[in-house]
């Protein structure tokens, strides 16, 4: 897997976590869209998209985001659970100032959801990013 690290600073965490981060197999995937916009995924270690971003004017703006998944995933409360209009369950994962740093897949089943924010929580803190370069 080729790919680039963040930087030591952004790979050491938020002050007061109550308990260390799992290692993680998880990587983050920065895609290029047309007209210059960014977006990026969470996968986890079997590849799977368990986070997706909103669309990003700049690289930079992007990569800020990233950096702030790695903070925020960690905090249970940072997750929004929501219903769609068709019943099924989703979650958004907030930042600290309440804006929207990614969201899930519709799952079938609330347990199926709450699968996959332990994994977004277990896999957000990578410094992994595919696509740099």
């Amino acid at each position: 897997m080729s790919g680039t690290t963040l930087s030591a600073a952004a790979a050491a965490g938020t002050a007061g976590e109550a308990f260390a981060r799992p290692a993680t197999t998880g990587y983050f995937e920065l895609n290029s869209g047309g007209a210059g916009r960014f977006t990026f995924n969470l996968k986890a270690g079997n590849h799977e998209v368990i986070l997706t971003s909103k669309v990003y004017k700049t690289r930079q703006d992007a990569l800020h985001d990233i950096e702030a998944v790695r903070r925020n995933s960690l905090i249970a409360a940072r997750f929004e659970r929501n219903v769609s209009k068709d019943n099924a369950p989703y979650f958004v994962l907030l930042a600290d100032n309440g804006q929207t740093l990614g969201r899930s897949e519709m799952y079938g089943t609330r347990a199926a959801m709450e699968n996959g924010i332990q994994s977004v929580m277990a896999h957000g803190g990578s410094t992994f990013v595919k696509g740099l370069g």
